[in-house]
């Protein structure tokens, strides 16, 4: 819908804006700006805002959360991570506490249910088996929640699993690692190769 190549938004410039556009919507745009008057929100707000400034082009996002975390007065930190990234996990999880954070991590697989409590049959498991331990997010999301911690951190949850622990977790989120097993975790990699190499599998063209 939104095809905009003016952003006047960008700039504070109004006359270069699309006839629709978001910046338009005068009652949607009060209602934001009053919610920033929310402490909350306007903690998180001031100090995202001081860690672009600060840190612009300098800190690794791993970085970015350490120092967004101290503005904010977070002590306890919750992650929720995949059980293919345990071993990053770790060394997460090494940094976060010599920042002097406390830490509470839960693998995706807790709760050890089979992926049948889902309703999925043996031909729709990876390994064709209806045992196969399905990733439990709500759980994860679920545990953090009564640890209290002040900010969870997704590491590396499927797409649709990180959906359901951000809908359940009660603390404030963020995301370190965004998971894509074909790019080594850098989705934006098929982004740039959208009209090259990832061509036939983004667009859905028939391989040669």
């Amino acid at each position: 819908m939104w095809k905009c190549n003016l952003r006047g938004c960008s700039n504070g410039n109004m006359d270069k804006l699309m006839k629709i556009c978001p910046t338009r919507e005068i009652e949607l745009q009060q209602k934001a700006k009053q919610l920033y008057e929310e402490e909350e929100n306007r903690k998180i707000a001031y100090n995202a805002g001081l860690v672009e400034a600060e840190g612009y082009c300098q800190y690794t996002r791993l970085k970015e959360i350490i120092e967004f975390a101290k503005k904010c007065g977070y002590k306890k930190i919750g992650i929720a991570f995949c059980i293919g990234l345990k071993r990053e996990m770790q060394t997460v999880q090494k940094i976060f506490e010599h920042h002097g954070f406390e830490v509470f991590s839960v693998i995706c697989k807790n709760g050890a249910m089979p992926k049948s409590t889902i309703g999925l049959e043996a031909s729709q498991t990876i390994s064709k088996c209806s045992d196969e331990v399905m990733c439990n997010p709500i759980g994860q999301a679920l545990f953090l929640n009564e640890a209290k911690v002040d900010l969870n951190v997704i590491l590396g949850l499927c797409v649709g699993h990180d959906t359901l622990a951000m809908k359940y977790m009660e603390a404030p989120i963020t995301t370190l690692v965004v998971k894509d097993r074909v790019t080594g975790h850098n989705p934006v990699a098929a982004i740039y190769n959208a009209e090259s190499y990832f061509e036939k599998k983004l667009f859905d063209k028939d391989e040669e």
